[in-house]
């Protein structure tokens, strides 16, 4: 079960303010900070998809290219044993190293 939102492969964090007796969140994946709030889940998943929309339009008007949250390419650092070990699995199987850790995590997230 995930506690995040979804919208226009947006994705944002629900959390609770118990001082404030209010949801919020806010969307994640891109440098922009657009937050949100509701006092029920309906409320907050209604302002978190006014907020991405907002965005959108705002984008659009200005003619600049929103922020994607997810361009499909990270960095990432790994031990050199399992390194060499991915790098040998690549190569036995006839693919890139690329391929190999795609096919990995696709294997751990159930892609």
């Amino acid at each position: 079960m995930s506690n995040l939102l979804s919208y226009k492969n947006y994705n944002g964090t629900v959390e609770y303010s118990k001082e404030d007796n209010c949801l919020f969140g806010k969307v994640i994946g891109i440098k922009s900070l657009l937050s949100y709030e509701g006092d029920s889940v309906q409320e907050l998943e209604q302002d978190f998809q006014n907020v991405i929309d907002e965005y959108l339009a705002d984008c659009k008007e200005r003619n600049v290219e929103p922020e994607q949250p997810y361009k499909g390419t990270f960095n990432v650092r790994i031990s050199p044993e399992l390194h060499r070990n991915i790098a040998v699995y690549a190569i036995e199987h006839g693919k890139s190293l690329n391929a190999a850790v795609e096919e990995a995590i696709g294997n751990m997230v159930g892609v």
